[in-house]
């Protein structure tokens, strides 16, 4: 469905855009996602920087990497928020060891705590990172919003498949200049503050 409004508080919610994740077939969604935090921080919206470092606590099977959910020793900088988006105080950064960002983070908190009662969604990987965030941020009453062209995959079947089959069954769908076009009609001449 497409986007058909904006709530009084909406805030962006970026997914694992990352140095040690961000390059090659995923890496175009950052200026996507760039423009995105820029509008809604010139409106004082809350920005959401996720990223991932570990997995599931206490996961044995053959796949779930080192044990006591770390990925293993981490080059420095990897889990840091990739330089184009300029990443400023007042975003407010969140970190995950699962697929989805509300899980065992804070996130649910820290947004009702903002008033926030919309996300929008962008960020890698498009069939785990974003739609496991989705499908909790949907379950927990958030209105979502998937910021399209901001998210990829590396797989391009998953990422269709989430775009076209799993999107519309947990929110509405729509372009960051859309977004952004949304954003500014919203909030321009506002006295909007939720910090």
């Amino acid at each position: 469905m497409p986007l058909t409004t904006l709530d009084p508080t909406p805030a962006l919610v970026v997914i694992d855009l990352q140095k040690g994740i961000v390059s090659g077939s995923v890496a175009h969604v950052a200026p996507n996602a760039a423009a995105l935090a820029r509008a809604f921080r010139e409106y004082d919206l809350p920005v959401v920087l996720v990223n991932v470092t570990g997995r599931a606590p206490g996961r044995t099977d053959a796949n779930s990497g080192a044990s006591h959910g770390s990925i293993g020793t981490l080059p420095a900088g990897w889990a840091d928020i990739i330089d184009e988006l300029e990443p400023q105080p007042g975003d407010h950064p969140i970190t995950k060891r699962r697929r989805s960002a509300f899980h065992d983070t804070g996130l649910d908190t820290l947004l009702r705590d903002l008033g926030v009662t919309q996300i929008v969604l962008a960020g890698v990987s498009t069939s785990s990172g974003v739609e496991s965030t989705a499908r909790s941020g949907h379950d927990h009453g958030y209105h979502v919003v998937l910021a399209t062209d901001a998210m990829a995959d590396p797989d391009p079947d998953s990422h269709w498949h989430s775009l076209e089959r799993v999107f519309p069954k947990l929110g509405e769908t729509a372009t960051s200049v859309e977004i952004i076009d949304f954003v500014t009609r919203r909030f321009r001449g506002s006295a909007h503050a939720v910090r």
